[in-house]
């Protein structure tokens, strides 16, 4: 893998010079709480200002070993030179025109490059954004529009973002809808395959979402003939990092095909080689109709988008949808080069490995742990850890931080893992010595 230019390679990372928050770090905190909404839900005061690869720095010089990668977003690392030097060289020559009114070159490059990537078979279309929950508001236009129907089912726990329409759709936690009614209608919500009332069987945990459509949802709510989508996580992100079992997403899209249903796949956060494959719902062996994506697309860079058979994309006309900024020059110039990349350095491969050493590692801490550690779960590099409580996750998380692990919580009592993509064998023994020491310092207490 290419290496970065400011980080000294006899660096060890983590490596921390100072108290955390630092002195430089306590005063941008004081000026952010002056100035910025409250609504923004900080996790604990990190204030970076560089990062290389899975290493990160904050402006008191601190250097953290990065196990969330800007929530999944930084996929081909921090800074990486391809990424760079791609935008810069864009940056030299457009920084923005508008691909809904004119016809960029790089914006129809980014959507060949993005359809090469679709898990469905035949022709796709593509339209760019410049957000996961811009995309999902565009999916959700189109699904209504394309099959005439305004019906759309989502799921408890799910996450699709916090603008009106993937709001309505958010379950994960009830917060993200308090105060902000009335929502979207035409939307409902189900259980999703990690919510199961009989764990031990997995012939319950493969069906009961399905019955419950059939039995409850269309029985006593909405006629299946009136839903437009089913909008699915492959792997439920802030719901707490949730893999459903074998053969729910088959059946899933059975009952989909039944009742004329599309399938919507939101990969915002388990897509661009998250979980060893370049779409999550690639392990469940599943075409999706529409396929949303984000976060990582562009390693950092704004940008998202959906792609759909072309013959759903085709059936709305110019002016139905549409962005200034979507599909900027920027982020296409990040996007193209993040998808070389990950192709390039063959980050799917080291994700898949990388994740297995983690999950075989967090899976050993469990076993010592067994009141504290509840769970492991997930494929490649999208793990989740689950605990005995919220709180209990909310004091590893915070005593990671301390020692110079960066890590995320999800749910209500799970702690994230998602790394770059590049993070290397080396820095995941690093990740779980340090994670291991806070469960200990946790599980003592």
């Amino acid at each position: 893998m290419t290496k970065q230019t400011w980080l000294d390679p006899t660096r060890p990372v983590p490596d921390l010079g100072t108290a955390l928050p630092g002195p430089k770090a306590r005063a941008v905190l004081k000026s952010d709480v002056a100035i910025t909404s409250p609504s923004l839900p900080r996790a604990y005061p990190m204030v970076p200002v560089r990062g290389a690869g899975a290493a990160i720095e904050d402006i008191d010089g601190n250097l953290f070993l990065d196990c969330n990668a800007g929530i999944a977003v930084n996929s081909t690392g921090h800074a990486h030179p391809a990424v760079v030097e791609a935008v810069r060289r864009q940056a030299e020559s457009l920084l923005h025109y508008s691909a809904s009114d004119f016809y960029l070159p790089i914006y129809s490059q980014m959507c060949h490059a993005l359809a090469d990537t679709a898990p469905m078979s035949g022709p796709v279309r593509v339209f760019l954004s410049n957000s996961g929950a811009e995309a999902v508001e565009g999916a959700m236009k189109l699904v209504r529009h394309a099959t005439g129907r305004s019906g759309i089912i989502a799921f408890f726990g799910a996450f699709h973002g916090r603008s009106y329409g993937a709001m309505t759709l958010t379950a994960s936690k009830a917060k993200y809808h308090k105060g902000f009614g009335p929502l979207l209608p035409g939307v409902h919500h189900v259980p999703y395959a990690g919510f199961m009332p009989e764990r031990d069987d997995p012939d319950a945990d493969r069906w009961y979402t399905v019955e419950y459509l059939r039995e409850v949802l269309f029985r006593y709510q909405v006629d299946p003939h009136e839903i437009a989508a089913i909008f699915v996580e492959p792997i439920q992100g802030e719901g707490g990092y949730i893999v459903p079992p074998p053969g729910w997403m088959k059946a899933l899209h059975r009952l989909c095909r039944e009742y004329g249903i599309l399938l919507v796949a939101d990969e915002v956060q388990s897509g661009m080689g998250r979980t060893g494959r370049m779409w999550a719902i690639e392990h469940t062996g599943v075409e999706p109709d529409v396929l949303i994506t984000a976060k990582g697309l562009a390693s950092g860079l704004p940008l998202g988008g959906f792609m759909a058979r072309a013959e759903l994309m085709e059936s709305w006309s110019a002016g139905a949808h549409g962005s200034t900024y979507g599909g900027s020059p920027l982020p296409c110039a990040a996007g193209l080069a993040t998808i070389d990349v990950i192709r390039r350095e063959d980050l799917l491969t080291n994700a898949a490995r990388r994740g297995d050493q983690l999950i075989a590692g967090l899976t050993a801490l469990r076993h010592r742990h067994p009141q504290t550690v509840i769970d492991v779960r997930g494929l490649g590099l999208m793990i989740g850890v689950q605990f005995r409580d919220g709180s209990t996750a909310e004091k590893v998380q915070a005593a990671c931080f301390q020692r110079g692990l960066l890590v995320l919580e999800a749910g209500e009592d799970v702690i994230r893992m998602s790394p770059p993509l590049v993070i290397t064998a080396e820095q995941v023994d690093t990740a779980l010595a340090l994670f291991s020491a806070a469960v200990a310092e946790v599980a003592y207490v």
